[in-house]
């Protein structure tokens, strides 16, 4: 089956939206399906991809996943139309079976266009800001209604976002959680070296260090900036804490704000490494003696799911999906959005009790074996294909 899977970011794009994308891509590929993805190269991508000016192509492979990015235009319709055409371009030439696109406003609009353009099946998937967010932009929610209108299927990550979805129209929505390598993300001693290289403790003996709060991904006020700093220095009033942030600091006014806390707080031991290549992540949850994600808003986050897999104790909002995965208090702790009091209580409190950490880490790994594979990610969008006679 020739698939045209669409979505606004791809690796090494930033976030969870590129990781997930490219791992389903990777996922079809590996079952012999021929993948052909097309993903803009926006303003937002230009820290991490090429520029590439409007209208535009560049084509390679990226493992057996056939790509081509395209430069994008200021004006949103230009770029929408640029991505139709070459959808329908690559179909005269060789047609697709199915369109697959990631997230609502311009992947799922184009998909669904084209599809019914075309006359092959067109599947969107509901990812998190899409639905949260985007509906609620005016320029946006026509693509959004139209998406989910029009597409011959619709699937999403979280019953959350199944829920929020099914109250702007009344048809399927398909469940299929993210799932995660748990080959590669899995429980490992902690790297020593990595953390010599990065100045995590440095000089410091095994009995002197401080517990190591952990995150991973680009931090910004919807990741929860302003809680976790918050918690993050009322936990250091009391016992000695460090902040490793995998990732980066969203630029703009969310960096404005992690500088000025840092100003703030001299004496704070705040490590950022800067993107890290996903292949590389288990390594840096190892360093983790806690595992924050204080999300506003989300999907079903990667990160959440792979500091369990990696057997962390995982402090989460319970926002979007991750009530899907976290039950509070046997495989994580669930703490209120926005209450940094409550976070820090819940920092200080697993940071001192190995015991604990231990047994919700434990259970973490279990529940992610057993509900959020990568074979159950791939059945179960092989299953709505199926449901659409492919």
């Amino acid at each position: 089956m020739k698939i045209a899977l669409l979505s606004e970011k791809y690796t090494p794009d930033i976030g969870g939206l590129a990781i997930s994308t490219g791992r389903l891509g990777d996922l079809l590929s590996s079952v012999g399906h021929d993948v052909r993805l097309f993903a803009p190269i926006s303003s937002a991508s230009l820290r991490t991809s090429p520029n590439l000016p409007p209208t535009i192509k560049q084509t390679q492979h990226s493992g057996s996943v056939h790509v081509t990015r395209f430069g994008a235009h200021k004006r949103v319709d230009d770029t929408l139309v640029d991505w139709f055409e070459l959808v329908v371009e690559e179909h005269k030439r060789e047609p697709f079976d199915l369109i697959h696109a990631y997230f609502l406003p311009q992947a799922g609009f184009v998909a669904a266009y084209a599809g019914k353009y075309l006359n092959i099946p067109s599947v969107v998937s509901i990812r998190g800001n899409d639905i949260e967010r985007a509906a609620f932009d005016p320029s946006k929610f026509s693509h959004v209604m139209y998406a989910l209108q029009n597409a011959s299927a619709v699937t999403t990550n979280a019953s959350e976002l199944a829920k929020k979805a099914k109250a702007f129209i009344d048809r399927e929505i398909h469940l299929i959680p993210n799932g995660i390598d748990t080959e590669r993300f899995k429980p490992m001693e902690r790297n020593e070296t990595l953390a010599e290289v990065i100045g995590l403790n440095e000089g410091k003996k095994r009995e002197e260090r401080s517990a190591v709060i952990g995150f991973v991904g680009e931090l910004r006020e919807k990741k929860g900036l302003a809680t976790l700093l918050s918690a993050y220095a009322q936990a250091g009033r009391k016992m000695p804490v460090s902040l490793l942030i995998v990732g980066e600091i969203r630029p703009g006014d969310d960096r404005a704000i992690f500088d000025e806390f840092r100003s703030a707080n001299p004496d704070s031991q705040i490590i950022v490494t800067g993107q890290i290549p996903h292949k590389d992540l288990p390594a840096y949850y190892s360093l983790m003696d806690v595992f924050v994600h204080p999300s506003l808003r989300d999907g079903m986050p990667n990160a959440v799911l792979e500091a369990m897999a990696c057997g962390k104790a995982v402090i989460a909002t319970p926002v979007g999906g991750v009530p899907d995965i976290l039950e509070d208090g046997k495989n994580g702790m669930a703490v209120n959005v926005n209450d940094a009091n409550m976070l820090s209580n819940v920092i200080l409190e697993l940071s001192g009790n190995f015991k604990k950490r231990e047994e919700l880490g434990k259970n973490a790994r279990e529940m992610v074996t057993k509900r959020f594979t990568l074979k159950q990610e791939l059945e179960a969008n092989l299953a709505v294909y199926r449901n659409l006679g492919l």
